[in-house]
């Protein structure tokens, strides 16, 4: 006879949430929540790639629609890879690795750096970044603990 795994039970969030990422100094950032995306995509500017080190320097605006408060950081970059935007196009961006700090959990996932000043969003999280985490409720927002 075989046995069943016992599924462990998700909490939900919703489409819109406050995250935090303590590696990059970033205290409060909202995110969408974006199953449609596999990858995850912070908004940076003046990326700045050191192939000697492999490491990659950018600046973060986590308030939308502001250019304050200012958050200089430097990451591992793991990979460049070719990623397809809404807009079908395709671009090479950096990738780092993480940690998140959603609710009550924090864990590692996959940031690309991009700039994506025209997107009401600083940070969107795909669904590699909640999947076995969190289920995603598309008709409530914050959830969450801030």
């Amino acid at each position: 006879m075989l046995k069943k795994k016992k599924k462990r039970q998700l909490d939900c969030v919703g489409w819109r949430e406050w995250v935090s990422f303590p590696e990059l100094d970033i205290q409060t950032i909202k995110a969408k929540i974006d199953t449609g995306a596999r990858t995850s995509a912070l908004h940076v500017s003046n990326i700045k790639i050191n192939r000697q080190s492999n490491k990659v320097s950018f600046t973060i605006h986590p308030a939308q629609r502001q250019h304050y408060p200012v958050v200089k950081a430097t990451a591992l970059m793991v990979d460049e890879r070719p990623i397809k935007s809404s807009n079908g196009e395709s671009s090479i961006r950096p990738v780092i690795k993480t940690k998140l700090e959603i609710g009550t959990q924090i864990y590692d996932i996959e940031l690309t750096l991009v700039n994506r000043d025209v997107m009401g969003f600083r940070l969107l999280l795909g669904r590699s970044a909640v999947k076995n985490h969190y289920l995603v409720n598309p008709g409530q927002s914050f959830l969450l603990d801030k």
